[in-house]
């Protein structure tokens, strides 16, 4: 008969079998698998010390370039945008190298007559009525409702009305008086849709739109196409740069290098987040304004690094 002194027993048995041969078999395989776990962490620790010093040294590399870009300017901008009017419209995606994009602006001697920056609010889909009955209201004798866009597209006609103001009228016509520009602007500016009005000087030849990367909320399409629209709108009216950080993902770099229509007027730099492009940026404008053709600079596909200009 089978009692509880057998099952003790058995159980002990059965224990101290694996633990001797949990003994037995750590003693056998203690060298060799230390000894190749040993070599495995230093190897993966020389790999990491590596990649470090690789990336250190890239980061070094990195910011010589910048400090060369930004060296470089110094001799290449002065005196080429001199008498230029420039005005920088800041897109909520370019923020981030709006102030470097001026800087480069300002050292080439350009006029900047302003910088005007767009909310997000003036790209959401929710607000296209708001804008377009704003675009109404805000009208003035000298820039008149009657010559903006009647689509019932809020984002298309607020931006004509705005380029109305910002950039030279066409040849043959009045120009905005300096108290409808104000107060064009303050409309704007007083509903949300844009800040620094009180900067802007008077009208500008030229325009540069600092933009960056895509939306990427459920209303990304609608507000990447409403980018767009307001740089379609600045186009008809005046020479006009896109300083972008990137070309892929539809942002407006992406945009218009892919259309050939915008792409024949519209000049696009897909890194304006750094010194180089910001240089270039202000070189592209050059182009525009002396040469009246565009450009694609940049390091994305089929862009060159900078434009040829004459001596």
């Amino acid at each position: 008969m089978i009692n509880f002194r057998y099952h003790v027993v058995s159980l002990t048995a059965v224990f101290l079998a694996l633990a001797i041969g949990l003994v037995v078999g750590t003693a056998a395989l203690n060298g060799p698998v230390a000894d190749s776990l040993k070599e495995t962490v230093n190897s993966l620790r020389k790999d990491n010390q590596q990649m470090r010093q690789s990336v250190n040294s890239l980061q070094k590399e990195l910011d010589m370039e910048e400090d060369f870009a930004a060296e470089t300017a110094q001799i290449l901008l002065p005196g080429r945008l001199t008498g230029k009017r420039v005005v920088v419209l800041s897109l909520p995606t370019g923020r981030e190298h709006t102030e470097g994009v001026l800087k480069m602006l300002q050292l080439a001697g350009a006029n900047v007559t302003g910088r005007v920056d767009v909310q997000d609010k003036f790209v959401n889909p929710d607000n296209n009525t708001n804008l377009m009955e704003l675009a109404v209201t805000a009208a003035r004798p000298t820039a008149p409702a009657s010559a903006l866009p009647g689509n019932g597209n809020g984002v298309e006609t607020s931006s004509a009305l705005l380029a109305s103001v910002l950039l030279d009228r066409p040849q043959g016509t009045p120009a905005v008086t300096d108290a409808d520009r104000r107060a064009v602007l303050a409309a704007y500016a007083n509903a949300g849709y844009l800040t620094s009005e009180e900067k802007v000087t008077g009208p500008a030849e030229a325009v540069v739109v600092v933009s960056g990367q895509p939306y990427i909320d459920k209303d990304s399409a609608k507000k990447d196409e409403s980018v767009v629209k307001i740089a379609e709108q600045f186009d008809r009216t005046g020479a006009i740069v896109v300083a972008g950080n990137g070309s892929a993902g539809g942002n407006l770099v992406a945009v218009v290098r892919g259309d050939p229509v915008l792409a024949q007027t519209i000049s696009t730099v897909d890194n304006a987040n750094t010194v180089q492009g910001q240089l270039v940026t202000s070189l592209a404008l050059v182009q525009q304004l002396t040469e009246k053709r565009a450009g694609q600079y940049g390091i994305g596909d089929n862009a060159t690094l900078m434009p040829r200009l004459p001596q």
